[in-house]
């Protein structure tokens, strides 16, 4: 499947740590050495960013119809959630946002999800704003984004 990306499991780049999140720790060391590394193949996709009126719209499009349904699937399992967006450049996180300030909603579409986190509260809008001039900044320069609900690696891309 060419429309994939090979992501480890246990944290952006680093093993033994986890991403920090609902109830996660930030950093700790394995328990145990793991026999084998937890891979996990993410969908491959296309991102646009964009401002709208109390927040912001993510919409994640797909060219692979298998892809598409991957995305589509494990975006209505695990909606309602938290939602992250974490850009990468060479390998190593530059950037993490978790979507906490306001309401977000996944809608389907025909080739992918679009994510609309929306808040009434002034301040909460304009931070959420403020991750989108971010996001749209570091995939303009060349990062890839991975959109995460419930810390689980939903689609992978840049635009």
């Amino acid at each position: 499947m060419s429309s994939t990306m090979m992501m480890e499991r246990t944290g952006m780049g680093m093993p033994g740590t986890g991403t920090p999140g609902m109830g996660m720790p930030g950093m700790g060391a394995p328990t145990t050495v793991p026999s084998s590394t937890n891979w996990l193949m993410v969908p491959r996709c296309t991102f646009k960013v964009e401002k709208i009126q109390g927040g912001m719209k993510i919409t994640c499009s797909c060219d692979d119809k298998m892809a598409c349904s991957m995305v589509q699937n494990l975006c209505s399992m695990l909606q309602g959630g938290m939602c992250t967006c974490c850009c990468m450049l060479n390998g190593m996180m530059v950037y993490s946002c978790n979507l906490t300030m306001g309401m977000c909603k996944l809608e389907t579409t025909k080739d992918g999800v679009s994510l609309t986190c929306t808040s009434g509260d002034k301040a909460c809008c304009d931070m959420i704003q403020a991750c989108c001039d971010c996001l749209a900044t570091m995939l303009k320069s060349g990062c890839t984004c991975c959109m995460m609900m419930n810390n689980t690696p939903v689609c992978c891309g840049c635009c």
